[in-house]
């Protein structure tokens, strides 16, 4: 079959031929050919060796999620049955002409929601609906969004403001990015283009102001450092508000420095969102609901298609707020 291939640790995935996988019936797998994958972080860190997920073996097909038409009946789902899938089994990815899939992740698609959009808009959808999971959201809490200018972040603002959040606070770069932000429902902004006194100040009044009740962190690094130090509370008369702090994504850094005074002069709480921390089943859950609800409900979103045969020319195409999806 044609795929994108890496051959390297160090250089983008080649379109060459690949072998065909072959579903182990045993191990619940079956065959997808394969219409829709898109490239996101994940994606990328596996294909580069980052990911704590990779296996280091070569070569191997990148991709861990996709859409395409089951080859055979796979339970109550007939043959042909259009799916959103993931979970494929190393060096199968989804970025080839066919993929496996098993029952972990398998949905089908609502007819309204096309496959182009359902493979860019999963994972970045899924990183903030597991993540309000994980920080046991209800409707009326405050959601702060660190890194809301990507197209996560955009995503992320929607799915708060639609699940009942008394208020929305966006912070990014992109100042464009940042202003059109409060269209898809952000109550309000802050740049992170300013000095860290500055940052701070503003995080401090927002919290102490409006309040605060989770986060959702793309960023880590520096960022992360400034609202933490906001969160942290001086003197010993203050009550410390229970502040759920949900870590998704390290894009501004791996690691950060916390003073020990911040934990104990705080209500905040430390969780992570992703592959490990979130089961399968919530999962396949989160997608199943946020399918349902944008097929009768779109939300923004903006997507780019392209033939999987142009994979390496576009694969470190600078495509910011714009989730690149390749079709085989």
């Amino acid at each position: 079959m044609n795929a994108a291939v890496v051959q390297s640790f160090d250089a983008p995935p080649v379109y060459t031929t690949f072998a065909d996988p072959v579903p182990d019936p045993e191990a619940g797998e079956v065959l997808v050919n394969v219409t829709a994958a898109a490239l996101h972080r994940i994606v990328k860190s596996l294909a580069n060796g980052t990911h704590y997920g990779s296996t280091g073996l070569l070569p191997f097909v990148p991709g861990v999620d996709g859409v395409g038409l089951l080859q055979a009946p796979f339970g109550r789902l007939p043959a042909g049955t259009r799916v959103f899938f993931g979970a494929a089994r190393s060096p199968f990815g989804t970025f080839a002409q066919q993929s496996l899939a098993t029952r972990s992740v398998i949905i089908p698609l609502p007819d309204a929601l096309d496959d182009a959009t359902a493979a860019a808009i999963a994972n970045p959808a899924m990183s903030s609906a597991v993540a309000l999971q994980r920080g046991t959201f209800v409707a009326g809490e405050s959601v702060l969004i660190l890194g809301a200018t990507g197209v996560s972040g955009q995503l992320a603002v929607q799915i708060a403001k639609s699940r009942g959040a008394r208020r929305v606070i966006a912070l990014g770069r992109n100042p464009q990015a940042l202003a059109e932000l409060s269209a898809l429902g952000a109550d309000a902004t802050i740049s992170l283009a300013q000095d860290a006194d500055t940052l701070i100040a503003a995080l401090r009044h927002e919290i102490t102001t409006h309040g605060l009740d989770i986060v959702l962190d793309y960023l880590w690094g520096p960022p992360a450092e400034a609202l933490l130090s906001a969160i942290a509370q001086k003197g010993l008369d203050h009550a410390a508000p229970r502040i759920r702090y949900v870590q998704i994504g390290s894009s501004a850094g791996t690691s950060i420095s916390l003073n020990a005074a911040t934990l104990r002069s705080s209500g905040l709480e430390l969780l992570g969102s992703g592959f490990g921390s979130a089961s399968l089943d919530q999962i396949r859950q989160a997608i199943t609901d946020f399918f349902a609800a944008i097929a009768t409900n779109p939300i923004e979103f903006t997507y780019k298609t392209a033939p999987l045969s142009e994979v390496s020319t576009l694969w470190n195409a600078d495509e910011k707020g714009v989730r690149l999806v390749f079709q085989p």
